[in-house]
Order: C-alpha cells, then structure tokens, then sequence
C-alpha cells in the first residue's frame, strides 16, 4: 500500500483528531472519480461523539477561512458527510463504516500521510 505526503490536507485532519476521531484515513482519489481529490474518511464510538467530531471539524476549518458545500446526517450521527469541494470528510458511527466499507470500496486509491495523522498514530503505537 504506497502511501503519500500531503501537508495541504492536515488541517482537514487536525479537525477531526481534535475531537477523538478513530480509525481516521486519507484517501487520494484524484485519479479515480472527478468528485474530489481527497477522501477523508474517519469514526466515533456513538452518533454523540460523529456529531461532535463534525461539529468541531466546521468550528476549526471555519477559523481558517473554510465553508463546507453541504453537510448532510448531522442530526443522526451516523454517517456525516462533509463536503469541501476538493476534499470529502465522512465520519462514520463504527458499524455504519464497517456495513459501506469504503476503505474497501476505494481499495485503489492511494493512501495519504499528513504531519499530524502520523503524530496521532505514533501516540496509539501504530
């Protein structure tokens, strides 16, 4: 699995570890769909924590200047999908992420590092 550096996108990432966000992954999917160029894809333990974690990812990228397109599922916690433009946020309550698996659906797309993502999985032993 190749793994790249994208400094552009931390800040993404630094928003949603700010809340606890579990499993969190970034995918390049540039060379695959024309949505987005960037998939971030990230869980709570409860649709408590998935809203919080949405919630505190508008507050921090609005700080810098940045509007989500759309937010849809915000009320339910279980799947929050936070357009960007260029970068898609999905945070998932656990199982939701494991029943649509988009890990797995994106097999092909290239992982991407950010400084903070491999501070955060140094701090889990990762």
């Amino acid at each position: 699995m190749k793994h790249d550096y994208d400094p552009s996108l931390d800040l993404y990432v630094k928003a949603a570890l700010g809340r606890k966000a579990l499993g969190l992954v970034v995918l390049d999917v540039r060379e695959l769909t024309s949505v987005a160029d960037a998939f971030i894809i990230c869980s709570g333990r409860s649709n408590r924590q998935v809203t919080a974690i949405a919630e505190f990812i508008q507050i921090e990228l609005k700080k810098a200047g940045i509007k989500p397109l759309s937010v849809e599922g915000k009320k339910e916690g279980l799947w929050v999908l936070l357009d960007y433009g260029h970068v898609i946020i999905h945070v998932f309550y656990e199982s939701v992420r494991n029943f649509y698996d988009l890990e797995g659906l994106w097999v092909d797309a290239k992982r991407i590092k950010t400084k903070s993502l491999i501070e955060a999985m140094k701090k889990e032993g990762v």
